[in-house]
């Protein structure tokens, strides 16, 4: 115990000797893991960003879409295959179990006209489930109502990015607007949501009987009234796979569909969705840090360098070591300590600056950060691996020096 002491006690007193080299063999540590916090807490702030804004939408929710129609047909984006029907989300609803709420959707992109203004925007034909589905909010006004529904009344809510290009901060509760060849009341202002892929923002909702009977109504072959996609959740979140188990079966009996048929729809739950996106961010925060730390490998060598120059320096101190009694793993000890002092106080100044770093980005770019306990440990661990890594050689040359040639060096 004595021993490793001085040893350390012997690193300590090398460092604070030799106060430029050791700062020059800490900065390749400090820029290094400093990259490494930064770039991986916002690799992690990113993906945490982008899982709350889809949980947001509920993580019992399951989306299905057309799929392929033929094999020879590429994907049918935006439910331009009519392989959907409002015929099959009745179906659903009523013979799967654990479905509790369900919303057939039919869309177009339509003019709008109030006043001077003259936008397009894309409405949207739902049901009265859709706000419940979707986890939507009103800000002003009321979703419509299951009379408003079955009756087709020309009413309409409005997303907020809509809201604001139409009427400003006039009240248009009430009001009434062009929508295509028709004229609607605006009964109610969507909560706005953070903009990403899918945002009500810049939708309009109307009643689906009211769009069937005024915009357009796809059918097919059968006469079955067709859907872009359907929105459903589950009762019970433990019962997805079965859930969606069941709907496939049920879809492909409808659908009339070959044992050794493709399906000619797409399910995908949120929980799926957020596992994707998990992968995907995960595996671009790894890369970030795995860019990082290439100058965390610069700065390993810089401390092997600048180590093999100390031992250079340093061997007629090495010499009178040897000469008082101090074996070569003595000298080997003291020479390892002392290179990963230098890469752990390194590491420890690059996290502090790389947290303020991610803080700044974060406060200034809006950019979301998230520093973790397993970033910093890992930050740690490796500045301080480097430094028993790149140091190991030096401190070995040290420990083999002859002491009689190390003593009448100058």
């Amino acid at each position: 115990m004595n021993k490793w002491l001085d040893s350390l006690s012997a690193a300590w007193s090398g460092v604070i000797t030799h106060k430029l080299r050791s700062s020059l063999t800490m900065l390749g540590i400090v820029i290094g893991i400093t990259a490494v916090i930064a770039l991986m807490s916002i690799g992690r702030g990113v993906e945490a960003e982008i899982i709350s804004q889809i949980e947001s939408l509920g993580s019992n929710v399951v989306f299905i879409t057309p799929g392929w129609t033929t094999e020879e047909e590429a994907w049918a984006a935006g439910g331009s295959a009519q392989t959907l029907t409002q015929e099959d989300a009745e179906a659903i609803a009523e013979q799967v179990p654990s479905v509790s709420s369900m919303a057939p959707v039919l869309a177009s992109n339509l003019q709008l006209i109030v006043g001077g203004e003259n936008v397009r925007a894309q409405v949207f034909g739902v049901t009265p489930e859709h706000m419940q589905v979707n986890n939507l909010e009103i800000a002003h006004g009321a979703f419509f109502t299951e009379y408003d529904y079955q009756r087709g009344a020309k009413v309409a809510v409005l997303g907020s990015d809509v809201k604001e290009t139409l009427f400003g901060d006039a009240d248009p509760i009430g009001q009434q607007m062009w929508m295509g060849g028709i004229v609607v009341r605006v009964i109610g202002v969507l909560e706005s949501k953070e903009a990403m892929e899918g945002s009500p923002n810049d939708n309009i909702f109307i009643p689906l009987t009211t769009f069937q009977q005024t915009v357009y109504q796809p059918r097919t072959a059968q006469g079955d009234h067709v859907v872009h996609y359907i929105t459903l959740t589950v009762s019970d979140q433990e019962q997805g796979d079965y859930v969606i188990d069941e709907i496939t079966e049920l879809l492909r009996s409808r659908h009339q569909l070959a044992a050794n048929a493709d399906d000619d729809f797409e399910i995908i739950s949120m929980e799926e969705i957020i596992e994707t996106v998990s992968e995907i961010t995960g595996t671009i925060a790894i890369f970030l840090g795995a860019i990082a730390g290439i100058s965390l490998l610069v700065g390993g060598v810089g401390v092997m360098n600048i180590m093999l120059v100390s031992v250079t320096e340093r061997r007629r101190e090495i010499g009178i070591l040897k000469a008082l009694g101090a074996t070569g793993r003595d000298i080997w000890t003291q020479f390892l300590m002392e290179a990963a002092f230098l890469t752990l106080v390194g590491g420890i100044i690059g996290i502090a600056l790389g947290w303020a770093v991610s803080y700044f980005v974060s406060s200034v770019g809006q950019i979301p950060s998230v520093v973790t306990a397993d970033i910093v440990i890992l930050a740690v661990s490796v500045s301080v691996g480097i430094g028993l890594f790149f140091g190991f050689y030096p401190a070995w040359q040290a420990s083999r020096l002859n002491p009689i040639e190390a003593l009448r060096s100058e």
